[in-house]
Protein backbone atom coordinates (compact mmCIF):
# COMPACT_ATOMS: atom_id res chain seq x y z
CA UNK A 1 0.00 0.00 0.00
CA UNK A 2 1.35 3.40 -1.00
CA UNK A 3 1.84 5.92 1.82
CA UNK A 4 0.90 9.53 1.17
CA UNK A 5 3.58 12.11 1.90
CA UNK A 6 3.03 15.73 0.89
CA UNK A 7 6.21 17.83 0.65
CA UNK A 8 6.26 21.55 -0.14
CA UNK A 9 9.47 23.57 -0.62
CA UNK A 10 9.66 27.29 -1.05
CA UNK A 11 12.25 30.01 -0.86
CA UNK A 12 11.35 33.18 1.01
CA UNK A 13 13.28 36.42 1.23
CA UNK A 14 13.30 36.50 5.02
CA UNK A 15 15.14 35.19 8.08
CA UNK A 16 14.62 31.95 10.00
CA UNK A 17 13.40 33.93 13.04
CA UNK A 18 10.76 35.74 10.99
CA UNK A 19 9.56 32.54 9.34
CA UNK A 20 9.40 30.80 12.73
CA UNK A 21 7.37 33.70 14.12
CA UNK A 22 5.06 33.61 11.10
CA UNK A 23 4.30 29.92 11.76
CA UNK A 24 3.97 30.14 15.55
CA UNK A 25 2.68 33.62 16.41
CA UNK A 26 -1.15 33.83 16.24
CA UNK A 27 -1.02 37.52 15.34
CA UNK A 28 1.03 36.65 12.25
CA UNK A 29 -0.85 33.48 11.26
CA UNK A 30 -4.12 35.44 11.15
CA UNK A 31 -2.57 37.71 8.50
CA UNK A 32 -1.88 35.00 5.93
CA UNK A 33 -3.93 31.95 7.00
CA UNK A 34 -7.42 33.30 6.32
CA UNK A 35 -7.86 34.74 9.81
CA UNK A 36 -6.75 31.49 11.47
CA UNK A 37 -4.51 31.49 14.53
CA UNK A 38 -1.97 28.88 15.63
CA UNK A 39 -1.96 28.83 19.45
CA UNK A 40 0.54 27.08 21.74
CA UNK A 41 3.58 27.69 23.89
CA UNK A 42 5.43 25.58 21.24
CA UNK A 43 7.29 23.44 23.79
CA UNK A 44 7.75 19.70 23.26
CA UNK A 45 4.67 17.71 24.37
CA UNK A 46 2.51 20.85 24.61
CA UNK A 47 -0.85 20.96 22.88
CA UNK A 48 -1.40 23.31 19.95
CA UNK A 49 -4.60 24.48 18.31
CA UNK A 50 -5.54 26.09 15.00
CA UNK A 51 -8.48 28.47 15.61
CA UNK A 52 -10.80 29.99 13.03
CA UNK A 53 -11.81 33.69 13.34
CA UNK A 54 -14.73 32.68 15.62
CA UNK A 55 -12.18 31.00 17.96
CA UNK A 56 -13.41 27.49 17.11
CA UNK A 57 -10.72 24.80 16.97
CA UNK A 58 -10.30 23.55 13.38
CA UNK A 59 -7.15 21.51 13.97
CA UNK A 60 -5.42 20.39 17.12
CA UNK A 61 -2.48 18.28 18.12
CA UNK A 62 0.69 17.99 20.12
CA UNK A 63 4.12 19.53 19.66
CA UNK A 64 6.40 16.55 18.96
CA UNK A 65 9.60 18.54 18.43
CA UNK A 66 10.42 22.23 18.74
CA UNK A 67 13.83 23.65 17.86
CA UNK A 68 13.37 27.39 17.24
CA UNK A 69 13.90 28.79 14.68
CA UNK A 70 14.72 25.74 12.57
CA UNK A 71 12.36 22.81 13.11
CA UNK A 72 8.83 22.23 14.36
CA UNK A 73 7.04 18.87 14.29
CA UNK A 74 3.33 18.63 15.16
CA UNK A 75 0.61 16.03 15.21
CA UNK A 76 -2.35 17.21 13.10
CA UNK A 77 -5.82 16.12 14.21
CA UNK A 78 -9.31 17.12 13.08
CA UNK A 79 -11.19 17.59 16.39
CA UNK A 80 -14.29 16.02 14.79
CA UNK A 81 -12.30 12.92 13.77
CA UNK A 82 -9.69 12.51 16.52
CA UNK A 83 -8.58 9.09 15.27
CA UNK A 84 -7.52 10.66 11.94
CA UNK A 85 -4.10 11.87 13.09
CA UNK A 86 -1.19 12.84 10.85
CA UNK A 87 2.08 14.75 11.24
CA UNK A 88 3.39 18.09 9.94
CA UNK A 89 7.07 19.05 9.94
CA UNK A 90 8.32 22.58 9.30
CA UNK A 91 12.02 22.81 8.43
CA UNK A 92 13.47 26.32 8.20
CA UNK A 93 16.95 26.75 6.73
CA UNK A 94 18.88 29.94 5.99
CA UNK A 95 20.50 30.02 2.55
CA UNK A 96 22.35 33.29 1.99
CA UNK A 97 19.66 36.01 2.08
CA UNK A 98 16.81 33.49 1.73
CA UNK A 99 15.04 30.91 3.83
CA UNK A 100 14.15 27.52 2.46
CA UNK A 101 10.92 26.42 4.12
CA UNK A 102 10.07 22.75 3.73
CA UNK A 103 6.69 21.59 5.00
CA UNK A 104 6.10 17.85 5.07
CA UNK A 105 2.66 16.47 5.91
CA UNK A 106 2.74 12.69 6.34
CA UNK A 107 1.80 9.72 8.53
CA UNK A 108 -1.80 9.83 7.33
CA UNK A 109 -4.06 7.00 8.46
CA UNK A 110 -5.17 4.58 5.70
CA UNK A 111 -8.17 5.94 3.76
CA UNK A 112 -7.85 9.32 5.49
CA UNK A 113 -10.07 12.02 4.02
CA UNK A 114 -7.66 14.59 5.44
CA UNK A 115 -5.28 14.22 2.48
CA UNK A 116 -7.69 15.91 0.06
CA UNK A 117 -8.28 18.94 2.27
CA UNK A 118 -4.67 19.58 3.22
CA UNK A 119 -3.36 19.00 -0.31
CA UNK A 120 -5.75 21.75 -1.42
CA UNK A 121 -4.89 24.02 1.52
CA UNK A 122 -1.13 23.81 1.99
CA UNK A 123 -0.14 25.36 -1.38
CA UNK A 124 -2.48 28.31 -0.74
CA UNK A 125 -1.37 28.83 2.86
CA UNK A 126 2.32 28.61 2.00
CA UNK A 127 1.99 31.01 -0.95
CA UNK A 128 0.17 33.39 1.35
CA UNK A 129 2.91 33.03 3.99
CA UNK A 130 5.56 33.87 1.40
CA UNK A 131 3.56 36.85 0.17
CA UNK A 132 2.98 38.07 3.72
CA UNK A 133 6.65 37.88 4.68
CA UNK A 134 7.87 39.52 1.47
CA UNK A 135 5.19 42.17 0.94
CA UNK A 136 3.36 42.52 4.26
CA UNK A 137 0.13 41.15 2.79
CA UNK A 138 -1.12 37.58 2.46
CA UNK A 139 -3.38 36.29 -0.32
CA UNK A 140 -7.02 35.18 -0.05
CA UNK A 141 -6.50 31.48 0.65
CA UNK A 142 -10.22 30.80 0.16
CA UNK A 143 -10.38 32.27 -3.36
CA UNK A 144 -12.50 30.05 -5.56
CA UNK A 145 -14.94 29.19 -2.82
CA UNK A 146 -13.69 25.83 -1.63
CA UNK A 147 -13.04 25.55 2.09
CA UNK A 148 -9.72 24.27 3.32
CA UNK A 149 -10.95 21.29 5.33
CA UNK A 150 -10.92 17.51 5.43
CA UNK A 151 -14.66 17.29 4.62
Amino acid sequence: MEKTKLVYNMFIRSTPKKVWAAVTNPEFTREYWGGMANVSDWKKNSKWEHHNPENEVWVQGKVVESTPPNRLVLTWIDPDKVTDESRVTFEIEAIEDLVRLTVTHDKFKPRSKMVEGVSWGWPRVLCSLKSYLETGKGINIFAGGKRCSAD
